[in-house]
């Protein structure tokens, strides 16, 4: 029995040997295998493609049309990677290129255009292929400073744009024929895309995990570790240089204290006006788009132009709407009605001696919000060049399909000088239930909003501050409360308050003195726009560290608010 529990130790050694060996081959197998690089070569799918374009290494959905001087770029790879707001009017057949110093506009099939209003012929003409537009290269060089490498033999064009620092580097040896490849993903399983010889140019574009994604002049993109790339020159493609405006020149450094003049049939008297001491601008509503042919009609008046400058205040006259939301469709519909308004209102400016135009469109439809901004897009670079401020109104971000979602303020903050936020009528002439005009809190996030989500820098926006209130009434009919409102200005406000022998006390939730009173079984409430609201919101600006202030309008307001609205500038 011995001898045989020992014969079968014996096999069960030898069993377990056998195994170990298989163990260890299976290791060395797994180990090699591991370390084996893929030689597989795959073919890109772009390649065979004519003209296919290239952005930072990644592959456009659209291919160029041309070659050399006869090079033309699909517009939605402009659109995608160089400028969304390169606008095509199919009606017109019109490409728009517009930037802070000019405002290109060209036609399909024609070399024949127009550069900030003046007649100009380029060498090549746009062309629409199977609904697709294409641009020479030539006007997009000038205006956004692109820069291309295009492979003559595999046709590829690398599109680099103003700005772009490109990493230039050479291929270091690695095979024993001088060889290194590149792969098409990181890792050496990955398959091998192309066998790159020494010396050989590349830009690299960007690092990861020990690998740099890498592109050759004909195209060919991938990755290669870093040890086998040897940095070069650092390539620049340099941005086109911008003439300051005139608010970057002048006004960056104080701030605006502005009011509006609201003229409905005549201009006010400059001779009845009392001193509004610390205001450095008056915008008087002035000028409308009258008909859908973009037409504008004027109530300029010269004598108050006059008045302003000579003391020392701005005049920056604002262009409405008619807050006509059918006219201003097709007022804004062509490029040819929307430069019909542009030239009268510079043509007024000119005649009026004008320091600024100040654009405030309301009851717009939303479908129009690209109109709003081409529009203004289109007016930036006049009224640069003419050195007049332009600014635009808009409202407290809302769900309200024509008062508020029309307006782009991110594009819009991107193309004016300065935009006024209305931060009024929180609670609106109709309003349902009663309410404060403008509580503190509610215009401080009214504000935040605007600079947090559409990015607009504060120095641009000014603080649009209310010199009226309501007069809030609630009266119960069958059992329903009804509620009314009349707006009222800062004098008859105090002139109530005495008659009634009525004070008010502060509302911690609005940040306003607030007052109620009974009148013929109604309840009349007022949240109170007075010495300690107008010093509050002055304080919100400087807080928030904002362009300023604009007071709607002069007419409500007493003398003791232009005192305290003055403290802006201290």
């Amino acid at each position: 029995m011995a001898r045989r529990r020992y014969r079968r130790k014996r096999r069960a050694r030898r069993g377990s040997f056998y195994i170990g060996v298989i163990l260890i081959a299976a290791g060395i197998w797994w180990i090699m295998n591991d370390l084996a690089s893929n030689s597989k070569h795959i073919v890109p799918d772009w390649l065979g493609m004519d003209k296919p374009i290239f952005v930072q290494g990644e592959l456009m959905e659209h291919s160029a049309r041309g070659t050399k001087a006869d090079l033309k770029l699909p517009l939605p790879v402009i659109q995608e990677a160089v400028d969304s707001n390169i606008r095509y009017e199919p009606d017109s057949k019109s490409i728009i290129i517009t930037t802070t110093e000019s405002v290109l506009r060209m036609k399909i099939g024609s070399r024949e255009g127009e550069l900030n209003g003046k007649p100009l012929t380029y060498p090549v003409a746009p062309e629409l292929v199977d609904g697709i537009v294409y641009v020479p290269m030539k006007p997009l060089k000038e205006h956004y400073g692109i820069a291309v490498h295009e492979d003559g033999a595999d046709g590829a064009v690398i599109l680099m744009r103003a700005g772009d620092s490109i990493q230039l580097a050479e291929v270091a040896p690695a095979k024993p024929d001088g060889t290194v490849a590149m792969r098409e993903g990181m890792g050496k399983k990955s398959p091998i895309v192309l066998d790159l010889s020494a010396g050989q140019r590349l830009r690299i574009w960007r690092e990861e995990a020990g690998w740099y994604f890498v592109q050759t002049d004909n195209g060919y993109t991938g990755y290669v570790p870093v040890e086998r790339v040897a940095k070069r020159d650092l390539k620049e493609i340099p941005v086109i240089a911008q003439t300051p405006s005139r608010a970057e020149r002048e006004w960056r450094n104080k701030s605006v204290n502005l009011t509006w003049e609201a003229v409905y049939t005549r201009n006010p008297s400059p001779d009845h006006i009392e001193p509004m001491p610390g205001v450095n601008v008056v915008s008087p509503t002035w000028f409308s788009i009258s008909d859908a042919e973009g037409s504008v009609k004027s109530k300029a008046s010269l004598p108050y132009v006059n008045w302003a400058h000579k003391r020392n205040m701005e005049v920056w006259g604002l262009l409405d709407n008619s807050f006509d939301p059918e006219l201003t469709t097709e007022a804004l519909s062509t490029y040819e009605r929307r430069s019909r308004i542009i030239g009268q209102t510079l043509s007024y400016a000119k005649q009026y001696k004008l320091d600024g135009i100040n654009i405030d469109f309301e009851n717009v439809h939303t479908k129009d919000k690209d109109k709003v901004v081409q529009f203004v897009r289109e007016l930036r670079p006049f009224a640069k060049d003419r050195g007049l401020i332009l600014s635009i109104d808009v409202t407290p971000k809302s769900n309200s399909e024509m008062w508020s979602l029309f307006l782009d303020r991110k594009r819009l903050g991107e193309a004016v000088d300065y935009m006024m936020v209305m931060a009024y009528d929180e609670h609106w002439a109709s309003s349902p239930r009663a309410g404060s005009v403008a509580s503190l809190p509610w215009a401080e996030q009214s504000v935040r909003r605007i600079i947090e989500e559409d990015g607009v820098p504060p120095s641009k926006l000014v603080l649009g501050v209310p010199l009226y209130t309501r007069v809030w009434t609630e009266k119960s009919d069958g059992g329903e409360v009804k509620v009314s409102s009349k707006a009222i200005g800062m004098e008859t406000m105090q002139t109530l308050l005495k008659e009634r022998k009525l004070s008010g006390t502060l509302d911690s939730a609005t940040g306003q003195n607030y007052v109620q009173f009974k009148e013929g079984g109604a309840t009349n409430r007022i949240w109170m726009e007075d010495g300690v609201s107008l010093k509050a919101r002055v304080q919100l600006a400087k807080k928030l560290e904002l362009g300023g202030i604009a007071a709607w309008n002069r007419s409500f307001a007493v003398p003791e608010a232009w005192k305290t609205l003055n403290t802006i500038h201290d």
